[in-house]
């Protein structure tokens, strides 16, 4: 994995994303890099009135002018060897955010999953959605950042990787490898065999069906793992792959999940259900590669 040189966090004034600066703070304080905190005005448009279009520019102005002061009196460490920039744009949140990670080159996105809304336990939030489907760069998410302890008690001593065996698993378990390596963390990989695999309409194959299913799974595992030169705990569960990996998450106690966004098969390939439930439903920030 590349040094982690440059950081974006998009920010909302909310306490998810003081949550979320607070992880991003403690990655940019270990890798020394810059951090920018972003935050996009969509625009305003002006209806009922014949001077709208008069009027909307004479708004907006107003409006970034009010961002721009709320963004620098955003609670935040003033971290030594970090660059830290603020900035306001305008435009379409997602839209912006991506272009300027993608013209920026940066190497990290750092945002709260969840919006607002009686329905955010089974949405991600639009923003955060369209980020982790457009963005290049990895994506540090997670449901539960407004509990992020400050950035000076933020560690990660464990680091989970969860694997389907498809196009993306080598990527992950490298961008995971290294991450661990880098804070002298324990490496641990999680892979869920289906419940299809091995019971057909409630009908179970042979026990030693199963149980060469998982040691298939694991021998995979192992195989990548020999080829990118990491060891690493290899965890083997039988059930929907959200499920499992939540499972594995909270008894491992990480203290963070790495996982792929299935970019290779289009949109989110064959994890867009399983990415989506597992960035709801993890106990611990998330990775999307």
């Amino acid at each position: 994995m590349p040094m982690i040189s440059r950081i974006l966090a998009p920010i909302t004034f909310s306490a998810r994303c003081q949550g979320a600066v607070q992880y991003a703070e403690a990655l940019a304080c270990h890798f020394h890099s810059e951090l920018v905190l972003l935050h996009v005005v969509m625009p305003i448009q002006s209806y009922g009135f014949p001077d709208a279009v008069a009027v909307a520019p004479e708004l907006m102005e107003e409006a970034l002018a009010q961002a721009k002061i709320q963004l620098e009196n955003f609670p935040s460490e003033r971290l030594t060897g970090v660059a830290m920039k603020r900035l306001v744009l305008e435009g379409d949140p997602a839209r912006e955010i991506v272009e300027y990670a993608r013209e920026g080159k940066f190497d990290l996105i750092v945002m709260p999953t969840h919006g607002y809304g009686p329905f955010r336990r089974f949405l991600l939030g639009s923003v955060t959605a369209k980020v982790l489907h457009d963005a290049q760069c990895p994506v540090w998410t997670g449901p539960h950042l407004e509990e992020a302890p400050p950035y000076a008690s933020i560690g990660f001593h464990k680091v989970l990787c969860g694997v389907d065996l498809g196009p993306d698993s080598r990527s992950i378990l490298e961008w995971g490898a290294a991450f661990a390596q880098e804070y002298g963390a324990y490496l641990g990989v999680v892979h869920a065999v289906p419940n299809s695999t091995i019971n057909l309409g409630g009908l179970y194959f042979d026990p030693e069906w199963s149980l060469q299913v998982k040691n298939e799974s694991r021998d995979r595992i192992a195989f990548l793992l020999d080829e990118i030169g990491a060891k690493a705990e290899i965890i083997i569960k039988i059930g929907d792959a959200p499920d499992a990996v939540r499972a594995a998450a909270q008894e491992w106690q990480a203290n963070t999940l790495v996982i792929g966004r299935g970019r290779h098969q289009g949109v989110l390939g064959r994890l867009r259900a399983n990415a989506y439930a597992i960035l709801r439903e993890s106990p611990c920030p998330v990775s999307a590669i």
